[in-house]
């Protein structure tokens, strides 16, 4: 098999550099995993590469998953010995075998988000701090950033002198990396971050890897953040032979810890780089990729490269406005209607996209209204339910017992009588002699004032133990999830409801017995990691992705955001929502540092875009309810961007002059009136038009002046409110804003 037929001479190019370091810039749609799988063939069947020396690291379990049978297909017997897997499944893989050379024992848990959640929840009570005041994913998000910038806790709180909140922070960091510790669990974050430590410390451990994984490659490569881009140099600091793929006009994680400048600055980092950019797009036509390289034009920080087809010019992008959010959604669902019912396309050629996760409402309800099926890709996954996070939780006790968050989540469940008072005297117990809480239940004899509760503890310990020594017996997690939900009286308690929330999520536990003997089937006889059957089912479980639950062959209308969407490719795509406000939002219009943050914008734009294959429409709604109020919007910066021979309907107006038409129609609905703190509400506002406003103000009604983020604007009017004023504004670039004078500070022009 000649391995570069069928490839276009840049993608010939990438297969055959196999040696050093390789910079692969794949705009959207150029045929990245192509070359990808030929890339990893050509090494194996051309260079004799033996394949174990081959490393590719992917972001999704679904991209590995089609990678390896790409491969497979293309080079046949063998290749099942290459590494082709995500960031976190390789560090698992290499934690399940070396944790012990950091000091942590390797048949660790894994956390999700859901079980991080919920123990900061329980850190924040066990510090007795204000809920409200304190938010368990303020706390986690800083944790992550940090974790993402392989900062330590003991570095993160060197840096927060003077800081309370950081300081805060640094503390409830520490709490979380030791009660982690004493439960023998490992956050998403750790998996890479503890391997990077593993690879610093340990040059054995290190030297082993590097030697094993001789040919690296790196898919999207630009959403790589600082532990991952440290975890693929060490990797590659001894052979060089590291290949990355990427578009820095697909960067759009910035808010999860990417990196743009990894890519930006590859050739520095790697000295010695070859850079070839694949520019033949081989999914859109050409009118959509010219409105997309018009939009990502306007970006500063990226790498020169325009996308071109051979598809043809294809139909123009249809453009349409609204008055409301409403129409909007009304419009695109009758649209898809249409299509469907005149037999140009099934409705899994078709995608909603929008920039929050709240748009997406509206849509749902005229779906629900008129029969079409859906799925809302990005809700509440299948394995965040609470029946499945059950099972689960009990896996995991019959896994080791270490992990006491998911010991107390089943304790009583079902109800044994076990309760708070009870398991509060445990824990205490389990502190005061240093073990984890499942050996105080087995200590349950020995502790004071438990009385009969006792015996209902060894009753369910019992039962733990029983199932544990089943599951080292039998070759079939199915079976073993059978058998904990007969045991334990699970099942049974939730066929005794009888109601259709039980039967749902009867079904939900049915499907996962069915993923288990999925798994059990494709496993074999030997799981190949310390711990066995059951340890790597739950990694599988715990690494799995929303985005991989889509599945393309069934026919329904397909919900999710624009970042949801990078990846994907559809016949049909509408962009909903392309107003200044939503998007770009008002946060990045709004940042300190806007030009960063609107280019990020504009990258998910550019993406939204190009997941077009034939038909691109994208919506406008002058007026949209945001919080509880409606709200008058301008047209997207983004459609400015685009050549108005490329649409439909051209964006006519100058943005600048659409606001001053747009004044009177963002009067026109009422809104509720803001929610002001006690002490700065007034029973009798006074209104002051045409005044110039008392308190030391230099500016009145009809005066021009300047706000320090939101530019220059017109004053409305002045309404005293207590202690202050409250000036409203009608901004050129945001349109109108209420706000107290004394913390405006708004200056007259």
């Amino acid at each position: 098999m000649d391995l570069l037929e069928g490839l276009n001479k840049e993608q010939a190019e990438a297969v055959r550099t196999t040696e050093g370091p390789l910079l692969i810039i794949a705009g959207a749609g150029s045929g990245k995993t192509r070359v990808l799988t030929h890339r990893a063939a050509y090494l194996i069947a051309e260079k004799g590469v033996e394949p174990w020396h081959i490393l590719a690291v992917t972001f999704t379990n679904k991209a590995a998953g089609e990678m390896r049978e790409r491969i497979s297909s293309l080079v046949g017997h063998g290749s099942e010995a290459m590494w082709v897997a995500t960031f976190h499944s390789t560090c698992v893989r290499i934690l399940r075998r070396y944790a012990d050379r950091i000091g942590r024992p390797n048949d660790f848990t894994i956390y999700d988000s859901d079980d991080q959640k919920t123990l900061m929840r329980s850190l924040i009570k066990q510090k007795n701090l204000d809920a409200k005041m304190f938010k368990e994913r303020t706390f986690l998000n800083e944790i992550s950033a940090a974790k993402n910038e392989l900062i330590s806790c003991a570095e993160y709180a060197a840096g927060t002198t003077g800081d309370f909140r950081r300081q805060r922070t640094a503390e409830m960091y520490e709490l979380y990396e030791k009660t982690l510790e004493k439960n023998n669990a490992f956050d998403f974050d750790d998996l890479i971050m503890k391997t990077v430590e593993l690879f610093r410390t340990d040059k054995e451990v290190l030297a082993c890897y590097q030697d094993r994984f001789r040919y690296i490659m790196v898919d999207e490569y630009q959403d790589t953040n600082t532990a991952q881009f440290e975890l693929v140099r060490l990797l590659s600091s001894s052979h060089h032979n590291l290949c990355v793929v990427g578009d820095d006009d697909q960067s759009i994680y910035r808010f999860r810890g990417a990196d743009i400048t990894n890519i930006l600055n590859f050739e520095h980092h790697f000295p010695g780089a070859r850079v070839v950019k694949l520019e033949q797009n081989y999914r859109s036509t050409q009118t959509i990729l010219d409105a997309a390289n018009a939009v990502i034009q306007n970006n500063r920080g990226r790498k020169s490269k325009r996308l071109w087809t051979e598809n043809g010019e294809g139909e123009r992008i249809v453009f349409r406005s609204f008055e409301t959010a409403v129409e909007e959604a009304d419009y695109v669902i009758s649209d898809i209607e249409r299509k469907v019912d005149e037999g140009k396309e099934r409705y899994n050629d078709q995608a909603v996209l929008y920039r929050t996760n709240a748009q997406s409402r509206l849509f749902e309800e005229k779906l629900v209204r008129r029969g079409v099926p859906y799925k809302l890709i990005g809700g509440v996954n299948f394995y965040a339910r609470k029946e499945i996070k059950d099972v689960l939780a009990y896996l995991k006790t019959i896994e080791s017992g270490r992990d006491d968050l998911s010991l107390r989540r089943i304790i009583n469940v079902p109800r044994r009588g076990i309760g708070l008072t009870t398991l509060g005297k445990l824990a205490d117990y389990a502190v005061e002699n240093d073990i984890s809480l499942f050996d105080a239940l087995l200590d349950a004899d020995r502790i004071p004032g438990l009385g009969r509760t006792a015996e209902k503890i060894r009753g369910f310990t019992n039962q733990i133990l029983v199932l544990r020594s089943r599951s080292k017996a039998v070759e079939s997690v199915a079976e073993l999830i059978r058998a904990l939900l007969e045991e334990t009286g699970y099942l049974a308690e939730l066929e005794t409801e009888d109601t259709e929330e039980a039967e749902e999520r009867i079904e939900n536990i049915e499907e996962l017995i069915n993923k288990a003997a999925a798994f059990d089937e494709r496993s074999g006889t030997e799981a190949e990691q310390p711990g066995g059957r059951l340890s790597a089912f739950l990694e599988e479980v715990a690494l799995v992705a929303d985005i991989d639950s889509l599945d393309e062959s069934e026919d329904y209308v397909v919900l999710m955001t624009m970042h949801g969407a990078k990846g994907l490719e559809f016949h049909s795509v509408y962009l909903t929502g392309m107003e200044d406000g939503v998007f770009p939002g008002i946060m990045s219009i709004m940042a300190e540092n806007p030009t960063d943050e609107l280019e990020e914008e504009r990258r998910l734009c550019y993406v939204g875009i190009t997941r077009a294959k034939r038909h691109l429409t994208l919506t406008y709604a002058r007026n949209r309810m945001v919080r509880g109020e409606t709200q008058a919007h301008t047209v997207s910066r983004f459609l400015n961007e685009i050549p108005p021979e490329l649409l439909t309907e051209a964006v006519k107006k100058k943005r600048t002059e659409e606001m001053r038409e747009a004044f009177p129609a963002r009067r026109a609905p009422k809104r509720a009136a803001p929610t002001l703190p006690f002490a700065l509400q007034s029973p009798a506002p006074k209104n002051f038009p045409g005044e110039k406003a008392k308190a030391g103000l230099d500016y009145g009604v009809g005066d021009r002046v300047s706000h320090g983020r939101f530019g220059e604007g017109t004053v409305r009017s002045i309404v005293e409110g207590g202690r202050d004023y409250e000036v409203t504004v009608d901004f050129d670039e945001v349109g109108v804003k209420k706000m107290f004078a004394a913390f405006a500070r708004l200056e007259k022009v």
